[in-house]
C-alpha cells in the first residue's frame, strides 16, 4: 500500500481523472464489488464500492492507497486487501461519511494496521 493512505500509489497506473464509476473492485481473494463513486481530491482520495450481493447493501469506502492496479481496458481495479478485512472496514454512509475527516481518520486507522512494512 502507499505511504500516503489517500493517494494512490505512483505504480497503481491510475489517470488524474480517469472515471473509474462501473469498474469491477478485486480483493487479493475475489471481487467485492464494483466502484459506485471516487475521488481524486489530493489527501484524500477514495474509491466508494458497491458490494451488491456479497455484503448485501453494503457500501464500502477504500482509501486510494489501497488500490494496487488498475485495468482500464478490462474495467478492474485491484486491491491489497483481503475479502474479509474490506467486509470488517468500518460501516460506511455516503450519506454521513463520504467527505466526513473523522470518518476519514477511523478508516485510515483501520487500514493502516494492514500495511506492509
Amino acid at each position: 500500500m502507499s505511504d500516503n493512505l489517500w493517494g494512490y500509489q505512483p505504480t497503481s497506473g491510475h489517470t488524474a481523472g480517469a472515471d473509474l464509476t462501473g469498474f469491477s473492485v478485486e480483493a487479493t481473494d475475489g471481487s467485492i464489488g464494483k466502484v459506485d463513486k471516487h475521488s481524486d481530491d489530493v489527501g484524500s482520495a477514495y474509491l466508494v464500492v458497491d458490494t451488491g450481493v456479497w455484503i448485501f447493501g453494503k457500501e464500502v469506502l477504500l482509501p486510494a492507497g489501497t488500490v494496487r492496479g488498475i485495468d482500464t481496458e478490462h474495467k478492474k481495479i485491484f486491491v491489497d486487501l483481503t475479502k474479509d478485512q474490506i467486509k470488517d472496514s468500518p460501516e460506511f454512509d455516503k450519506h454521513k461519511h463520504a467527505d466526513d475527516p473523522g470518518y476519514h481518520a477511523q478508516v485510515g486507522g483501520y487500514y493502516d494496521s494492514y500495511r506492509l512494512g
